[in-house]
């Protein structure tokens, strides 16, 4: 069931959703060459501490799941899709690292990623980095009333593809409310005009994922929550949460 949010409670999401961009801010301005991913994690459990907010991602198990999840910011680098977990890793010049964090501030979530490169980067992963943004834009655009999923989904898909990049089966973007996973679910890929017709205030997470070597296929690794490309290519993540609205989408976690 989809869940219409009031004009009053996505004024309630966006102070959540102002939480997350200031996390993924600090996170990103301290990733360096040298430091852990379990310092940035702390970085981005400051912000909450700050904020009152507490954090959706710390101890969620869902059925895939071996393990709760340990931390409250998701990092992954290089390899690495989504859902990786901040260790000790230490990072390295050139490392392609994607952040993603969530918060949940006054009963309600905000939800968040983002790609970026330390150190010196390659020319390749500063495209990949720019289509995953560009799908996020291309997605966001078509976030309006009157659309239907399908449209966000091929939007996304389309840039994706023109790319020539894959797009991991299976994962996309989401409802978001009062909890981080609501209904409807928004794949990055599929058909225009196919699926639910979007209404005001319905609140969604737009996430394109990319991966470079152009392939589908990836695995989790042995921590049992990393999802890492088959072929070893790298992939780049961008999220925001995003009110429907007579007047157009509104992004509750601009930055």
């Amino acid at each position: 069931m989809v869940e219409l949010k009031t004009d009053t409670s996505i004024d309630a999401m966006y102070e959540a959703g102002q939480v997350v961009a200031r996390a993924l801010t600090a996170a990103q301005k301290a990733a360096d060459v040298g430091v852990s991913l379990l310092e940035l994690d702390e970085v981005a459990h400051d912000v909450l501490r700050e904020a009152g907010a507490t954090s959706p991602f710390l101890g969620y198990r869902p059925s895939f799941a071996p393990t709760p999840f340990p931390a409250v910011l998701c990092v992954s680098v290089n390899d690495a899709i989504v859902h990786g977990v901040p260790d000790r890793y230490r990072l390295r010049d050139g490392d392609l690292v994607s952040i993603d964090f969530g918060a949940e501030l006054g009963g309600w979530v905000g939800d968040s990623a983002l790609s970026f490169v330390v150190g010196t980067p390659r020319e390749a992963d500063l495209r990949l980095i720019e289509t995953a943004e560009r799908a996020l834009a291309a997605g966001i655009e078509a976030a309006v009333v009157g659309n239907r999923i399908g449209d966000i989904a091929h939007a996304i898909g389309t840039v994706c593809r023109g790319a020539g990049y894959g797009i991991p089966d299976g994962f996309g973007g989401h409802g978001i409310g009062r909890r981080m996973h609501e209904d409807p679910g928004v794949p990055n890929e599929g058909r225009p005009g196919r699926g639910m017709r979007l209404r005001h205030g319905m609140v969604l997470a737009i996430e394109p994922m990319v991966i470079a070597g152009g392939t589908d296929d990836y695995h989790a690794a042995a921590d049992g929550w990393t999802l890492k490309t088959n072929d070893g290519s790298r992939a780049a993540h961008a999220e925001h949460t995003v009110a429907i609205t007579e007047s157009g989408p509104r992004i509750l976690t601009a930055r």
